[in-house]
């Protein structure tokens, strides 16, 4: 069915030149991921130097990834939690005040399954403010969740949520006694 030496990826898709990823990836192995618990405000700053837009007194754990930074913005005191993935083949945009509990993955890109040269794409994800998605949620491409939405733990979210409240499961459902 597919035919993946037809596969391409799309001009300029990284967003920057090879050089700059891959510089990326050492700083993130060899200064990022291994820092201690408790420097914020380096982590903060390794990404502000690759063109993440971070906000004031962002928590970003050590073990968190981010696939290409200069696709993320974060809004002032959101946490990251450990283990997250932040998948910024596309842009990702998350609010002020908002958190992103322990091995949550954000994704922002996929495969259209339906062609024989499984192209990639890439949709954004916007998360605003006053959000939490608890433990393990897993948030599809192209996702919008608006402020003060809570997402249950091990929750996946495919369609965008445009309604404040509490939301939970596989297929997500709102909970309607909260």
């Amino acid at each position: 069915m597919y035919q993946l030496k037809k596969f391409k990826l799309p001009k300029g898709f990284r967003g920057r030149n090879a050089f700059t990823v891959q510089l990326w990836w050492l700083v993130y192995y060899f200064l990022f991921k291994p820092s201690p618990q408790i420097m914020y405000s380096w982590r903060r700053f390794l990404l502000r130097i690759f063109g993440s837009k971070i906000g004031k007194k962002v928590i970003l754990r050590p073990s968190c990834q981010i696939t290409y930074p200069w696709k993320l913005e974060i809004g002032d005191y959101s946490w990251i939690g450990d283990e997250v993935v932040l998948y910024t083949l596309g842009e990702i945009k998350i609010g002020s005040n908002t958190v992103i509990s322990q091995r949550s993955y954000l994704c922002t890109g996929s495969h259209d399954y339906r062609k024989t040269d499984f192209p990639i794409f890439v949709k954004p994800i916007h998360i605003h403010d006053s959000c939490w998605l608890a433990a393990d949620v897993f948030v599809s491409p192209g996702v919008e969740i608006v402020d003060d939405v809570i997402i249950g733990a091990r929750s996946s979210v495919f369609k965008s949520i445009l309604e404040k409240g509490v939301y939970k499961g596989n297929p997500l459902k709102k909970n309607k006694h909260e």
